[in-house]
């Protein structure tokens, strides 16, 4: 079980590599057993994140509905569904506001170490969102968010809560359409790396709180009502 484990934790890591994989919210610690899953609410807010070179700044609203599933009790699928916005603000013009729209998204973790109290989960992101175009002066604009992240997070379980910590690898890419003409902006690369602080906070046996914050990065608040079936 163990060479199976790292076998595929080691293919995982691969695909990543190849395909250019870089921030979405990493869930935490708390991973379903074997054929169990998570259902729950989600909601990202992505306050800031610096694009390269004078594409300005980054802003978006995000709410899912999640799922979890125990492929294994050491690894887990994450999807999402829901609906997101796009605000980008270059140095030298106005914001560009994009209306809710389609989000989806998916990820995976591994849990490393599950010893007395102690987890440490590996996890990988990503999230899409596809808002509604706008039109003026008979220029069509459209944008899609792609956003990436690579994570390795540890936690401590107290009676009262299990808080966490962490860093990940991330990347968000804006791509943008003007009338069908397509441009894709990465995020500053020189901020890929940053700080996750989370805690889950049981409510009863079955529900839980989920609250994470993001630095260095991105500046960047995700909360959530998890239920274990």
């Amino acid at each position: 079980m163990k060479n199976l484990k790292f076998l595929i934790l080691f293919l995982i890591s691969g695909f990543l590599i190849f395909d250019f994989a870089e921030a979405a919210p990493c869930y935490g610690t708390k991973m379903p057993e074997k054929n169990k899953f998570f259902a729950g609410l989600q909601n990202y807010s992505i306050y800031k994140r610096d694009l390269k070179d004078d594409n300005g700044k980054l802003r978006s609203l995000q709410d899912f509905v999640t799922v979890s599933y125990g492929v294994f009790d050491w690894l887990s699928i994450d999807l999402k569904g829901g609906a997101g916005d796009i605000k980008q603000h270059p140095e030298n013009s106005g914001e560009m506001r994009y209306n809710t729209g389609f989000a989806g998204g998916y990820g995976f973790r591994v849990r490393l170490l599950d010893k007395n109290r102690i987890k440490s989960v590996f996890g990988f992101q990503h999230i899409s969102v596809h808002p509604a175009s706008r039109e003026s002066a008979g220029v069509k604009n459209q944008a899609i968010l792609d956003d990436w992240q690579a994570s390795l997070l540890a936690s401590y379980k107290f009676d009262f809560a299990t808080p966490y910590i962490g860093t990940r690898w991330s990347r968000v890419d804006y791509i943008h359409k003007v009338n069908g003409d397509r441009k894709r902006v990465m995020s500053d690369l020189g901020k890929s790396v940053g700080l996750i602080v989370g805690i889950d906070v049981p409510l009863n046996k079955k529900i839980w709180l989920n609250l994470e914050g993001s630095f260095f990065d991105s500046s960047a608040l995700a909360f959530g009502l998890n239920y274990a079936f």
